[in-house]
This record gives C-alpha cells, structure tokens and sequence, in this order.
C-alpha cells in the first residue's frame, strides 16, 4: 500500500474505491439502511462520486422511453476541523498506525473543506469528544 510507504494517494487510486463506496451506499440504502461511512473523501469531487457515482454513468429509460435519473446518496458531511498542529500532536501519539505522520501535510494539501450547497456541519476536533458526539448525533437527527 502506497500510504504505508509513506507515498500519498492520488485521484487515480482513490477515484475507483470511491466508486465502489458509492455501490456500496446505494445497496444498503435500496435495503432500507440508513448508514454511516467514514472516510477522507477530501476534495469536494469525492463527495460528488459519493453522491452520485460514477461520471458519465448512462442514464436509464423507462417503459415510455424517458430519460431517468441515475441514483444519488443523500450524502450528510461532517468535517471535522483541525489546525496541522493539534492533529499531527495526535497522530504522534497513535501506535501501529498504517498512515505515517510525515503524510498529514499532502493530506492538508489536498483538502477542500466543504462549503454551500454541500449538506455538512463542521466541527472543531478541539472540542471534548462527548461534545462532538452530541453535536453530530443532533445534526443526523434532522436529516
């Protein structure tokens, strides 16, 4: 694995698990689940593979030939905010981790936060972690 290698990923390694994230969102959501994923979808294009799979995904036809929509994810974002400091002072601290410390700063350089029209709240990873939980509990709950 490149990361363990202290090699970060590119658009041309995560694009396609991303693709299958978004195969995966879409089986459990058309069995009723309602499901929480985590990952470092980073650049806002990630969360739109995410929402709506794959670019240039042919759109279906019903019965009377009209064009239909693929599926979306109603996609929920939380971001949790931190300075560089205060996360890699704590990715130090972790033991047995596959991601080296030394990558947190490509991970900084390819950040793009979320921002309107995405669906996201932003929490501050300074707060207490019963905190955090609480704030996002709420926020799923009106979704």
């Amino acid at each position: 694995m490149k990361m363990s290698r202290g090699i970060p990923l590119n658009d041309q390694d995560r694009i396609p698990w991303l693709y299958k994230l978004h195969g995966i969102l879409l089986r459990e959501i058309a069995s009723g689940e309602r499901v929480v994923l985590a990952c470092s979808a980073l650049k806002k294009m990630y969360r739109d593979i995410l929402i709506r799979g794959k670019d240039g995904t042919p759109w279906k036809h019903d019965e009377l030939g009209k064009e239909e929509e693929p599926p979306e994810v109603k996609l929920f974002v939380v971001h949790l905010s931190g300075s560089f400091e205060v996360i890699s002072g704590r990715l130090l601290k972790r033991k047995g981790h596959f991601i080296p410390p030394k990558l947190l700063q490509s991970q900084f350089n390819t950040l793009e936060p979320p921002s309107a029209p995405e669906n996201f709240i932003q929490i501050s990873v300074d707060k207490e972690l019963s905190e955090i939980i609480t704030t996002i509990m709420e926020a799923v709950k009106v979704q």
